[in-house]
C-alpha cells in the first residue's frame, strides 16, 4: 500500500475511534464582574471574559481542579468555563445524574447540550462535600439518549480558587468523576466529520493512482 495512503488510513481510523472517552476543556480569564441574574447572563459574561484573554487547557481528570492549579497566577477575580464533551452508548442511555463541586464566590450556571439546567448567584464553595446542595450543583432524573452530549459550567470567582470536581452517574449506578478514563463511550464524530474524512481519503487514493500511472 502506498505510504501516504497508509498514513491517511491510520489517521482516519484514530480519529473515528479514539479511546480517550470524555474530552474536558478548562478555561479561565480575569474578570471583576459581579453576580448575575440568570444562567444566560453568566454564560454571556464568562464568554466575553474568555474573548478578552482567556487561557485554555485539556484536563485528564476533573478532580481538584482550580484556575491557579492549571494556569498559575493569582487566586482572585476570574471567570471559569469548563466544557465536557462525552458520548452515551445505547446501553447507558436513560436516567442520568450530574453533580459539580465548585468554588464560585459570585455564583455560576450549568448547561447541558446548550440548555440551562440551573444557576446560583450566591457564594458557592462545596469544601469537598455535596451535603449542602446550595454550595454545589446537583441534578438527577435527566433523560439522555445515545449520542454526543456536552456539559458546561460557567462561574465567577473573587476569592480564593478552591479545587473543583464534576461527576456523573447513570441508571442508578454510582457517581464517577469525568476524565480521560471514565469508561464512557468516546464522542462519535458527526456525519459531516465522516464525510470530510472519506473525501480526504478519496483524494489521496486519486493522487496515488495518478502517481503510479505516471
Amino acid at each position: 500500500m502506498n505510504a501516504l495512503l497508509r498514513t491517511a488510513l491510520v489517521t482516519s481510523l484514530a480519529l473515528a475511534g479514539a479511546a480517550h472517552a470524555s474530552d474536558i476543556t478548562y478555561e479561565a480569564a480575569s474578570s471583576t464582574t459581579g453576580a448575575q441574574a440568570s444562567a444566560a447572563d453568566y454564560r454571556t459574561v464568562v464568554d466575553q471574559a474568555m474573548l478578552s484573554g482567556g487561557q485554555s487547557a485539556s484536563i485528564a481528570l476533573f478532580d481538584n481542579i482550580s484556575s491557579n492549579g492549571v494556569f498559575g497566577g493569582g487566586v482572585f477575580d476570574h471567570a471559569v468555563r469548563a466544557t465536557i464533551d462525552f458520548g452515551v452508548s445505547s446501553a447507558n442511555a436513560g436516567d442520568w445524574s450530574f453533580r459539580a463541586g465548585v468554588d464560585f464566590g459570585l455564583g455560576g450556571a450549568v448547561f447541558l447540550d446548550g440548555v440551562a439546567l440551573a444557576y446560583n448567584s450566591n457564594d458557592m464553595w462545596w469544601a469537598g462535600s455535596y451535603a449542602d446542595a446550595s454550595q454545589s450543583f446537583q441534578f438527577s432524573g435527566l433523560q439522555l439518549a445515545a449520542g454526543n452530549h456536552t456539559l458546561q459550567l460557567y462561574g465567577l470567582e473573587h476569592c480564593c480558587d478552591g479545587g473543583q470536581q464534576v461527576q456523573f452517574g447513570f441508571n442508578d449506578g454510582p457517581f464517577q468523576t469525568f476524565g480521560a478514563n471514565d469508561g464512557l463511550t468516546p464522542a462519535v464524530p458527526e456525519p459531516e466529520t465522516y464525510a470530510l474524512m472519506l473525501g480526504g481519503l478519496g483524494a489521496l487514493v486519486f493522487m496515488a493512482r495518478r502517481r503510479r500511472a505516471n
